[in-house]
């Protein structure tokens, strides 16, 4: 039945109204981010600019110590930063159960910001006057007391004007307490002390009360934070502070004199600072990539599918607008990572459409009409383009849930574009065919003509594809062993799997390496005081990353101070990430249980799918393939390993996974009521469903491997480290879905599991068969008819 005219019409003029207000809000939200105002996307600090830190916490330390340290640092960036960062952005949070995590973006002196989050805050109980002199005064300016001139913390401690330090209080907890006169309950800070503690508070406490009830000074961080006076000797170690003016002060008193007294060190073990003006290429860069591919995409689509290809270009404009909407609405963090992942989902996106415009192209080829070729080609379609996803869905979840950081960034937008690239797909495009269908788009030209191919022998070339295959994996196996024995290291780790620290500078003009060899190494040497300095120098121009040791904090002041005055860039020209060996060590150990999770979801998915081992097993020695083939690109090419790696290799499983899901699905397909295992057989079966197939296989590859060029042309850096890697590793996985997964299948289905003959297709499954019957014959009694 064909819908209304009239619904088709209606519904044409919400969609463009959608689309037009949709458009609208993607171009408003591109252009706040590119001004980073207060409408725009939340950026990460790879594309704001700012400082992050990681903490180890040394020894044991309890949950409440914990949130009490958390509290500290928040309150630290909110008091003592706010001039300096954009604060309500700035997030403290725990990370595992030993680490505590400061991201603070928008920084203008990050490496200060470290500074003065590393100093540990102090708590004393400070008497108001020693030997007659007075230890604290009121500023007049401010109204709030200071130390008084000339009085320091440690002469304090010489003429015994601290009472006692954080570490004599035992607990200190925000209670309410029964006022004598007026009964109600008010607000206070209930303290209890050490022995110790207790036994030199009663001292001042008495001295205090005998001199007109003078004041204890409560002294944390580097300034007052409550001056009470005292009513009278406290003995016993427990006393309140009255006066506040509501529980939450007594909460944040309480948690200052709990937070000063922690027995609790931090260590910092990962540092990430990015300069404003690098934060702010890498965005614009990365934007560029994204428009310059999907306008790639879009001519592609158009040419190759002619009207079908234009309907799926206005379900990707949409596509690309939901997920910048979705981004916005669910105050989703952006980062460089986030981008490459949204650019290689565009990509993917294609993929869907791809299948169901082949399909309908089939169908037409094969005779039927138009509305009929439209619903055969979705519902045909459907299978393989659920299967796809699914696994890049897995892929997408594992990442997510193992990984960190930049990984974790990635998995989101992929799993986010995931999703909505089918419900366009599926939805978006198939309504967007259906309306214009009866707008009168009922002409079999404009939908494309199918591009046949004659029979590729695949099967019976399968050796001469093996031995492709063990070479490129051998060459890479070599190049590993000979890195090896020269350098040490099979593959060149990064700080995130080696330890140490990375520092990008963007240089007023364009060294080359021989230049830079001569006048920054020497530079950079003087600083580490160490020969083993790695530089790289970036395809953009000017930009140069230095790999060293593990540098502290004042030496990376001391060399961006170096860096400043001898060659005249600016803080926001240089971007610093430290990693100590602990974190690197979890990373690499992350990203091994990443991949096998992967790999052993995926081998279940397809196995309950296909309902056939041989299917599943095929399938992941492919990917085993790919991810082999990719790493000997990483070692022959000497190219970084790192966190980018992790999200390199998940993404070409989930990649590969896809394309090969389409190859078998065809072959299922194609076995209809076949219950023969005769070799020649399923030789024809695997080379005609191959051949069917290959050109949804080369247009979806050609329109990743599009968006990724255009991460490799115009991106930054960050982007291009896994942009390389990740074109050879779709190269490899179109390769191995065509040539090795395919004939891995015949083979096992020739030589694997005789008693398993068919594919389990339901009815069509194979019958048991009869016996001969005998027949008697006039002429030649007893014969087999």
């Amino acid at each position: 039945m064909k819908p209304k005219k009239g619904k088709s019409v209606a519904f044409f003029c919400v969609f463009l109204a959608v689309v037009v207000f949709l458009g609208w809000f993607s171009y408003t939200v591109i252009k706040d981010t590119f001004r980073q105002g207060k409408n725009s996307l939340k950026l990460g600090l790879d594309l704001a600019g700012g400082a992050s830190i990681t903490y180890q916490i040394q020894g044991k330390a309890t949950k409440t110590q914990i949130n009490d340290t958390i509290y500290k640092l928040q309150k630290r960036i909110e008091n003592d930063l706010g001039n300096e960062s954009n604060t309500t952005e700035a997030n403290v949070y725990q990370v595992g159960s030993n680490r505590i995590a400061v991201e603070i973006p928008g920084v203008k002196d990050a490496n200060a910001v470290l500074e003065q989050l590393g100093t540990p805050g102090d708590l004393y109980f400070i008497k108001h006057r020693t030997n007659s002199k007075e230890n604290y005064v009121i500023d007049q300016t401010t109204g709030e007391y200071k130390l008084a001139d000339g009085v320091t913390i440690k002469s304090l401690q010489k003429n015994g004007g601290i009472v006692l330090n954080g570490s004599e209080v035992k607990t200190a907890q925000a209670v309410y307490e029964q006022n004598q006169t007026s009964g109600g309950r008010d607000p206070v800070v209930s303290i209890t002390l050490t022995s110790k503690g207790a036994k030199a508070f009663a001292t001042a406490t008495t001295e205090a009360a005998k001199n007109n009830n003078d004041t204890i000074g409560i002294y944390y961080d580097g300034k007052f934070v409550s001056v009470p006076k005292v009513n009278s000797a406290i003995t016993d170690g427990n006393c309140v502070i009255e006066g506040m003016s509501g529980i939450e002060e007594a909460q944040d008193l309480a948690s200052y004199i709990r937070i000063g007294g922690l027995d609790i060190k931090l260590k910092e073990v990962q540092s990430h600072i990015v300069g404003a003006q690098l934060g702010s290429d890498a965005l614009k860069t990365s934007l560029i990539a994204a428009v310059l591919g999907f306008l790639c995409v879009v001519i592609f689509m158009i040419a190759a599918y002619k009207f079908p290809g234009a309907m799926a270009s206005l379900a990707l404009l949409l596509y690309a607008e939901l997920i910048l909407s979705i981004l916005q609405v669910f105050d989703i963090t952006l980062t460089i990572s986030g981008i490459a992942g949204i650019i290689l989902s565009i990509g993917m996106a294609v993929d869907a459409n791809v299948i169901i415009f082949s399909r309908m192209k089939e169908e037409i080829a094969a005779g039927k009409t138009v509305r009929a070729a439209i619903d055969s080609g979705f519902r045909k379609a459907l299978s393989a383009i659920i299967d796809g996803n699914i696994t890049t869905l897995i892929v997408a979840v594992v990442l997510g849930v193992v990984g960190t950081g930049t990984i974790k960034g990635f998995a989101i937008t992929l799993g986010l574009g995931t999703l909505l690239s089918m419900f366009t797909a599926l939805f978006v495009t198939r309504s967007l065919v259906n309306t214009f269908y009866n707008f009168g788009a009922q002409n079999p030209k404009i939908y494309g003509k199918l591009w046949t191919f004659k029979k590729i022998p695949v099967i019976e070339k399968k050796a001469v594809f093996f031995a492709v295959s063990i070479i490129a994996i051998g060459s890479g196996i070599v190049g590993m062993i000979a890195y090896k024995a020269t350098t040490g290291k099979a593959l060149n780790y990064s700080l995130d799997f080696s330890g140490g620290t990375s520092t990008t500078v963007n240089f007023k003009k364009d060294y080359t390496i021989a230049q830079i060899d001569k006048d920054i190494v020497p530079v950079v040497k003087s600083v580490t005081k160490d020969s083993d300095i790695q530089r790289q120098k970036s395809n953009s121009g000017n930009q140069v990353i230095f790999k060293t040791r593990t540098l502290n904090l004042s030496e990376r002041e001391n060399l961006q101070s170096r860096l400043e005055k001898k060659f005249g860039v600016k803080e926001s020209d240089i971007q610093t990430e430290n990693i100590s060996g602990t974190i690197s060590g979890e990373m690499r150990r992350t990203a091994v249980i990443a991949v096998i999770i992967s790999v052993i979801l995926i081998l279940i998915y397809i196995w309950f799918r296909f309902r056939d081992i041989r299917f599943a097993t095929s399938a992941v020695l492919a990917l085993a393939h790919d991810v082999l083939v990719t790493l000997g690109i990483y070692a022959l090419f000497r190219l970084s390993v790192g966190s980018a790696f992790v999200a390199c290799i998940l993404t070409i499983i989930g990649y590969s996974i896809n394309d090969t899901i389409v190859v078998f699905d065809r072959i299922r397909e194609n076995f209809h009521n076949t219950s023969r295992r005769n070799p020649d057989t399923l030789k024809d079966i695997a080379d005609t469903s191959i051949t069917e197939v290959v050109t949804r296989s080369l247009s979806t590859s050609f329109t990743t491997a599009l968006t990724i060029i255009m991460l490799l042309i115009v991106g930054v850096s960050a982007i291009r480290e896994f942009a390389f890697p990740l074109l050879i590793g779709v190269i490899s996985g179109t390769y191995s879905s065509i040539f090795v997964a395919t004939p891995l299948w015949y083979v096992a289905r020739v030589h694997i599991g005789k008693q398993q003959d068919d594919i389990k297709q339901g009815p069509n499954a194979r019958r048991k068969k009869k016996k001969p019957v005998v027949r008697p014959n006039a002429e030649n009694h007893g014969a087999i008819v």
